[in-house]
């Protein structure tokens, strides 16, 4: 069964090596996500990429870079999201954030369906 409803996705991007109170930046980011009962936070980390300054950080062994990109998504209604920014001013000294709506679909059943073959 499918029960969608709209919802809005907070995106932030912040540097691997970026911190906040000596634990990384992210981590604190889904903590207090968390703490604040948001409906869910993922960070994703990326093999490669630039920003404004346009110097590249990637994984490749030849030029190994130890800030390399992530992405923090956290989902839910929007009177909840509009209460995380001010949080994120206390924590992020610059970067990127977004915001966008989204449709989310979540989906229940009972228990696992049986592949068709």
């Amino acid at each position: 069964m499918r029960f969608p409803h709209d919802a809005v996705l907070l995106r932030i991007f912040p540097g691997e090596s970026d911190r906040w109170h000596h634990q990384p930046l992210y981590e604190a980011i889904v903590l207090k996500a968390r703490e604040m009962h948001l409906a869910g936070a993922t960070v994703l980390r990326g093999p490669m990429g630039f920003g404004k300054t346009s110097r590249l950080h990637t994984a490749k062994i030849l030029r190994l870079s130890n800030d390399l990109p992530l992405v923090v998504e956290i989902m839910d209604n929007e009177d909840k999201i509009n209460l995380f920014p001010p949080v994120l001013d206390k924590m992020m000294s610059g970067g990127l954030v977004t915001l966008e709506k989204a449709r989310v679909i979540d989906y229940r059943g009972e228990g696992n369906p049986t592949p068709k073959p």
